[in-house]
Order: C-alpha cells, then structure tokens, then sequence
C-alpha cells in the first residue's frame, strides 16, 4: 500500500512539474468526485477548454492561506451577511473554501478561454512573488469576476481534506506554485458527478495521472 501510494504521488509530481493536469478523487464517503487539476501558472486556453468541456464544473483556483493572506482574501461566507449564508446542512464540509471572484483587468468580459487563461495563469506566477500584495493585487485583478478563487486551510490536509487541499499539497510536494487550478468533472447523461470508473477510463485515454485522494494523503503525511 505504501508503495502504491508512492508511486500515485510520483506520477502526479511528475505531471504537476510538466505543468500537465492530474485527476484527483477526493473519497466516496466525501465529495465522491474527481477533479482536473493543473498548476496554475501552467494553464492556457486549451487547458480552459478541457476544463469546461471535459470537466464541466466550477472552474476555480485554489491558494494556499498564506497566498490568500498576503492578497487579503477573506473566506466570503464570513464576509456575507445574509440569511442564506448558512452551511450546517451540508453533509460533506460544513466549512466552505470559496474567497472573492476575480477577473484579470487585461481581459475583457473575463469569460473566454483566453481570459480565464490570463486570470488563472497570473494568479498562479504571482502567488509564489513573495513582495506581490493587496495593493498589486487589485492593480492587476478585479472582483466580481468569472474565476473563482478558494482558500486553502492553514493546515492543508492536517486541517481539511478537500480538492482545494489535495492540490495544493501535490503542488507542493511538486515545487510547484502555491497555487492550483481545478474542474470538478460531471457526467453529460446522468448530470452527476462522473463515476470513478468513468474518470480513470478518460484519464487512461488521455495518458493522464489517476491518483485516489486517500493515496496522496498517505504519500503526503506519513
């Protein structure tokens, strides 16, 4: 087991170092679902177009806290005041990742392939800029805007382990950015979640890494 969990996080480092995305599932007892995941600094138009057309998810990226902080990236359900800002029902996490929606300012409606690409593409080149903060971030990004960026947990996968977790730490363990995009990858018949099966199968049509989420944890925290 702990070599199978090893080799998982080898051929997804290998991948994230490429700058090429990786299909990660999070646990049958969480989400159930599995995300295309990329580095963000890597992500161009094409990869926008897999992720929509491919995934069919929220395209979102995902910062460590300390990237967030550094930007001053609130949690947006502890900046909401409304009644419908109340997550206890949820059966998976009761503690959503969401932060602000931001569009590049050199964009346009902030929507294409190209946009999304130059939006997702400079939050993760300047998420690893240590002297980049608030003030440059808002010279550059706007918000609201069609990118959906979620915080990390503080602790990643000793505090949360979601997709935004599982990333960020396969980044990390890949020297990669502290930053991650990713699609949630949803099946055009049943309008579910794509099966397990279904995610491998594409991930062996396409020569891409399937890595379980409980394999990277193991790899990662023991």
């Amino acid at each position: 087991m702990r070599g199978e969990s090893t080799g998982a996080l080898e051929r997804a480092t290998a991948a994230f170092r490429a700058g090429d995305p990786v299909l990660v599932h999070d646990a049958d007892d969480r989400e159930g679902e599995t995300d295309i995941l990329y580095p963000a600094h890597a992500v161009t138009p094409a990869a926008v177009a897999r992720m929509r057309n491919d995934g069919g998810g929220l395209i979102f990226v995902a910062l460590t806290a300390a990237v967030a902080d550094r930007f001053d990236l609130p949690f947006l359900h502890e900046s909401v005041d409304h009644p419908a800002n109340d997550h206890s029902d949820l059966g998976y996490d009761a503690h959503p990742s969401f932060s602000l929606t931001v569009n590049h300012r050199d964009g346009f409606t902030g929507v294409t392939d190209d946009d999304r690409a130059l939006t997702i593409r400079r939050l993760g080149e300047v998420s690893g800029d240590e002297t980049y903060g608030v003030d440059a971030f808002a010279g550059e990004f706007r918000t609201p805007g069609h990118v959906h960026i979620l915080r990390g947990a503080p602790g990643l996968l000793d505090d949360r382990r979601g997709h935004t977790e599982l990333g960020l730490a396969l980044a990390h363990a890949a020297g990669a950015a502290p930053a991650v995009a990713g699609c949630e990858m949803l099946d055009d018949e049943t309008g579910g979640a794509l099966s397990t099966a279904s995610a491998q199968a594409y991930a062996r049509r396409h020569d891409l890494p399937f890595v379980e989420g409980a394999a990277l944890i193991r790899a990662l925290t023991e």
